[in-house]
């Protein structure tokens, strides 16, 4: 009894820290943009962008965006002075955000005023920010995400968004095994980058989570596939439908359980190809870290995604 007590507490208090730490976040963002111009999701997609890049702490920290030393404290600072007037003697871009007389790198408020600057300096239309966005990552995949992200915390002027969704509808029947990294010939040999789940043709396919399609269309291998970029720095690949639902286009933004398609037996093949193969869905996830992008099995989600849903 005691223990589940204990355990209990622990849920709550973490659950409270969380909403907590977002609360923070979302307030920063929105001080930032009314002293920037910059709209709050853009800074929101920068930081969840970073934080998704680097490794898990046990401190997570609110403000994940960092800003190179140098460009910082400017060339010359060595000893990282932090004080306002010393770097805008070095022409570093360290900025102070909450009015102390210092440019601290470790201060959430004075990064957010820093990076918020340094874009605003190229203008505050979209195309101005992609600019911006790319002269300070240098890589396109990067400014993609970000804006992508961007779109849909404005979607749903929200920036804590953990809903997900099965990929295929569980009203119907469906079956699927662990086949991630099982080899495959046609093409070459290759491994399985996914998990397949068989169902039956027709069968309604939805998004597994918030994102932004990014790709569609016909791919050699994958028949009728659409590729999903999420907030969390993870491209979600559909394959071997059959059709997708009218009103999905590139570029439109997606939450967990929207319809964007139906399971069919598409690919391995020129455009129209079908039925090599029982109809399934193949589902897969590969995540970018910011320099790279690689495939990771996506069972142990989907059994946790299933297990929701059936729950709800």
């Amino acid at each position: 009894m005691i223990s589940s007590f204990l355990l209990l507490a622990f849920t709550v208090n973490q659950t409270q820290a969380t909403n907590d730490i977002y609360k923070e976040r979302m307030a920063l963002f929105k001080k930032t943009e009314a002293l920037t111009q910059i709209p709050w999701y853009y800074f929101a997609a920068m930081d969840n962008y970073e934080r998704n890049t680097k490794e898990e702490t046990d401190t997570e920290p609110v403000i994940s965006i960092s800003i190179p030393t140098e460009i910082w404290f400017g060339i010359g600072n060595s000893s990282m002075i932090k004080d306002k007037t010393a770097i805008e003697f070095f022409h570093g871009k360290g900025k102070d955000g909450d009015g102390d007389g210092k440019a601290d790198p470790d201060n959430p408020e004075d990064v957010l005023y820093t990076i918020g600057t340094i874009i605003s300096s190229y203008g505050q239309t979209e195309d101005d920010i992609k600019i911006a966005l790319w002269n300070h990552y240098q890589r396109d995949l990067t400014v993609q995400t970000i804006m992508n992200t961007a779109k849909v915390f404005q979607t749903f002027n929200d920036i804590h968004l953990t809903d997900r969704s099965f990929p295929v509808s569980t009203q119907y029947n469906y079956s699927y095994q662990n086949t991630w990294g099982d080899s495959r010939g046609f093409g070459g040999l290759r491994i399985h980058e996914g998990t397949d789940i068989f169902a039956g043709y027709g069968t309604p396919v939805k998004s597994t989570t918030y994102g932004v399609v990014e790709m569609m269309g016909w791919n050699l291998y994958g028949g009728w596939r659409i590729g999903i970029r999420d907030i969390y720095n993870i491209y979600h690949y559909y394959a071997h439908m059959s059709g997708y639902e009218d009103d999905i286009n590139v570029g439109q933004v997606v939450k967990p359980g929207d319809v964007i398609g139906s399971v069919g037996s598409t690919g391995y093949g020129p455009p129209g190809t079908s039925g090599k193969f029982p109809p399934h869905l193949h589902y897969g996830m590969y995540k970018d870290n910011g320099y790279s992008e690689w495939s990771f099995d996506p069972y142990p989600y989907l059994k946790k995604w299933e297990r929701m849903e059936k729950d709800k």
